[in-house]
């Protein structure tokens, strides 16, 4: 990432636009037009609600939230549902506005305007960065402000710019990124179920599947970009940018290259005009099997 200046010794107030984004960013409503209205993040079950006396470190349910997930005891829906009522810190940048020309064609004060950072995923898409900890974040930028806002507040900012992941703590000893529908869910403060572990879903693409006759079962599992590593090298089953749902095709043999292109394409045409695909599935790997190879048959 390029490493901005900040210019000037004060600190400066967030813009307005910036501002509004942090607290409360999407517009009236989401992609599917429900109001964000009502949605409060205030109140008992949102405690942290403020942060006078905030210390900066991670919170702890997020800790324990990644501890079970690193030990195998837990999994990625326990990570996004510890991020609910956790105050992270989103960082905030300096970035040159206007430079004027002084006297005798010496350049005058710089003026710069904060702005949120945003990064790009290896496979193109926009990731936005949220720190669990100050340490983290000044260990990843130094020179940018940390802005506390709750979890579910950096994902209505993730939103607003246009981004489609937010990555936890780049950089550090193990980074965690929440995918776009949990991501979305996070933002509406809904649960998230992972969509490999989501049976309705698997039932959803098994009927539409029922139109190609070649198909005799449909079997989800977790796919391979559901696993992430940690800085030492330690495997971790979540936390993952990568496609996380493995959808296996069990097809009559028979099947030439050309009828098999023609089918899975038939199928993924199907699948995303489905809602429940559209919504709960970030991205899928297709594996393929002979019918004959279906487990309990022989």
């Amino acid at each position: 990432m390029p490493h901005e200046e900040h210019q000037g010794q004060g600190r400066r107030e967030l813009p307005g636009h910036i501002a509004a984004a942090l607290a409360g960013a999407g517009g009236a409503t989401d992609s599917a037009g429900q109001p964000w209205a009502g949605r409060s993040l205030q109140g008992e079950d949102a405690r942290i609600h403020n942060f006078e006396d905030d210390d900066g470190t991670a919170d702890p349910a997020y800790l324990a939230a990644v501890g079970a997930l690193l030990d195998g005891t837990g999994g990625e829906a326990g990570v996004v549902a510890s991020l609910a009522t956790a105050r992270v810190f989103v960082p905030v940048v300096a970035q040159l506005a206007q430079e004027a020309e002084g006297v005798d064609g010496l350049h005058a004060d710089k003026q710069a305007d904060m702005a949120l950072v945003t990064l790009k995923a290896p496979d193109g898409r926009t990731a936005m960065p949220v720190f669990t900890s100050a340490a983290a974040l000044e260990a990843w930028h130094a020179e940018a402000r940390p802005v506390a806002v709750y979890a579910a507040r950096a994902a209505l900012s993730a939103v607003s710019e246009g981004a489609q992941l937010l990555v936890l703590d780049p950089g550090s000893d193990f980074t965690f990124v929440v995918r776009r529908p949990a991501m979305w869910a996070l933002a509406k403060q809904r649960d998230w179920t992972p969509s490999y572990l989501d049976d309705q879903l698997e039932s959803a693409l098994a009927s539409a599947a029922t139109a190609f006759p070649a198909v005799r079962r449909v079997e989800t599992r977790p796919g391979a970009g559901v696993a992430a590593r940690t800085a030492d090298g330690q495997v971790v089953s979540g936390g993952g940018a990568g496609p996380e749902l493995q959808v296996v095709l069990y097809l009559e043999d028979g099947l030439d290259a050309g009828a098999v292109q023609q089918l899975v394409s038939g199928l993924n045409e199907a699948w995303a005009n489905m809602e429940a695909f559209a919504e709960g599935v970030d991205s899928i790997e297709v594996k393929l099997q002979r019918a004959a190879q279906e487990p309990g048959l022989h």
